[in-house]
């Protein structure tokens, strides 16, 4: 256990060398009376409404007493909580009743980033999350700091890093250590204004709005006798203004149709473009010394810096609809995780003609004109046609043959049906392998599939881990294999390979692994082509 933690001054800098526990910005307390304020919120209108608002001076006396644990508990949470800038890690310490330790060494932080919540905003709060690459929400976060606090913390993490592991210069131009400024802004690589947000909204469509009123429309008896999912009330509900359903023609009946699904479409697309816009306002990509720096956020306002060495891989992706109109991503894989997830969304919503200089400044190249291709096996093919058809086929002759049996005028409807089922499944079996191909390159190694939505995977040969060839009973059988490629902080594999091309593969990507001496990597990065 450490010593009690000493009152940070307001002279004191959070870079100055100090082995003293320090507290986060008292401003918290203020952050965790307006967060139960909010929680409060919801208990004081339940009970008031579902008493007629005879129960509202029973829901004030809940609502302060929401409000008063949650000061308090927000009090001691900033009490017991501290932090040690150490020589050789960080060290967090925290809880009321039962205490906590973590200390992450400098070397093993991935990176680290800074989250903006709406309240917090407001305060001039910031969360600096350590990402360490551990996975499972292992990650160190420390929240909150002021602005200024939080950026010379990341700052001075990332320097003492720098000093805790070889300097590695990525030919992209990266620079490590030294630098003792704050992040300056650097070369824009990318940007949505609000016009691209829209057109992105557009593309969002999401019906998630529905499932918000379903859920709460399970309330609304609390208002009174209306039933909401009896459509016996709706329908009186309507007649009562003068409108009789029965009375309507079958014209009528369609025209009231195609309305509610012209409003279900509006509604939709209005669901995807507020998400877009909560979540990509103000969406920036810069070029700076120490990597990309992306920042993105209406409400919550996030701020990550991705060092360029440490981007292992990336990924261009789309949907059915979008990539008719040409609009992809791009996301990069490293051992940070985004959100939960381990790749970094750097272009949400581009062409191919965006999505390239951001490619080449990560060290990738998109593939060329000439690329030479190699399609999976055609036994792959055959088999994963009669392995995504043989259940429908099966069900279908079971119908069938149950109708014999009990002759049954549905029986045999649902036979055909799942008949029709069977040969689609195959069909797009069959041609979906035509979009299933990879390609070796001298520096990298490149997969593509996708029928409707392609996807493409880059990764440097350089920096892949492992080749393991799979196999499992069927493919021993017919000679084709999963090619897995040992990525940080993702999963690359390609399906199908013929034995000896995947023999051939695993053999030139090892060979470029192994003449690697990664204790000298600097001057092996230096050789590799601009």
């Amino acid at each position: 256990m450490t010593e009690p933690a000493a009152a940070l001054s307001p002279q004191a800098s959070v870079a100055e060398p100090s082995s003293a526990p320090q507290h986060t910005a008292p401003t918290s307390i203020l952050l965790g009376l307006l967060t139960s304020v909010q929680n409060a919120v919801l208990p004081f209108a339940a009970i008031t409404f579902s008493t007629g608002g005879t129960g509202l001076l029973g829901a004030i006396l809940v609502g302060i007493a929401i409000v008063i644990v949650g000061t308090v508990f927000a009090y001691f949470h900033w009490k017991r909580l501290t932090y040690t800038i150490g020589a050789q890690d960080i060290r967090v310490e925290s809880g009321v009743l039962s205490r906590a330790a973590r200390s992450v060494p400098y070397e093993r932080i991935q990176d680290v980033s800074l989250e903006q919540k709406f309240l917090a905003r407001l305060l001039g709060l910031v969360a600096v999350k350590f990402e360490t690459g551990a996975g499972g929400g292992e990650d160190l976060s420390l929240a909150f700091l002021t602005e200024e606090r939080g950026e010379e913390l990341r700052r001075l993490v990332r320097e003492r890093r720098d000093e805790a592991e070889p300097a590695v210069a990525h030919k992209a131009g990266v620079v490590q250590g030294g630098d003792t400024t704050a992040e300056a802004d650097g070369e824009v690589l990318f940007a949505m204004g609000p016009r691209r947000l829209f057109t992105f909204g557009l593309f969002e469509f999401s019906l998630a709005v529905f499932a918000v009123l379903g859920g709460l429309a399970q309330y609304l008896d609390m208002f009174g006798d209306f039933e909401v999912w009896d459509p016996d009330n709706w329908q009186g509900l309507i007649e009562r203004y003068g409108l009789d359903f029965r009375q309507l023609d079958r014209t009528m009946q369609g025209i009231g149709a195609a309305l509610g699904l012209i409003a279900l479409l509006i509604v939709g697309s209005l669901t995807g473009m507020v998400r877009v816009f909560l979540r990509e306002w103000n969406f920036l990509l810069e070029r700076t010394a120490r990597g990309f720096r992306r920042r993105r956020g209406l409400l919550t306002r996030t701020d990550v810096v991705m060092p360029i060495h440490r981007v292992q891989g990336l990924s261009i992706g789309t949907r059915f609809i979008r990539y008719r109109f040409g609009w992809h991503n791009l996301k990069f894989v490293s051992l940070a995780r985004d959100a939960g997830s381990s790749s970094h969304v750097v272009v949400p919503f581009g062409q191919i003609d965006e999505i390239e200089p951001v490619v080449e400044a990560a060290g990738f190249s998109l593939p060329a004109a000439d690329t030479d291709w190699h399609r999976a096996s055609s036994r792959y093919r055959g088999d994963a046609m009669i392995i995504d058809s043989i259940f429908f086929f099966l069900a279908a002759a079971g119908f069938f043959i149950a109708h014999m049996i009990d002759p049954a005028t549905w029986k045999p409807l649902v036979g055909g049906a799942l008949f029709a089922v069977g040969l689609f499944a195959m069909f797009a079996a069959y041609y979906s392998w035509r979009f299933k191909r990879h390609a070796l390159g001298r520096e990298q190694i490149m997969a593509r599939d996708g029928l409707l939505s392609p996807e493409t995977q880059i990764a440097t040969r350089l920096k892949l881990h492992s080749v393991e060839i799979a196999q499992g009973p069927i493919a021993r059988l017919r000679g084709y294999a999963t090619l897995r490629l040992g990525q940080a902080g993702g999963t690359f594999a390609i399906p199908g390979i013929p034995i000896e091309r995947a023999r051939e593969v695993r053999r030139q990507v090892v060979a470029t692994i192994a003449a690697t001496d990664f204790s000298r990597l600097e001057s092996q990065q230096a050789s590799l082509k601009p």
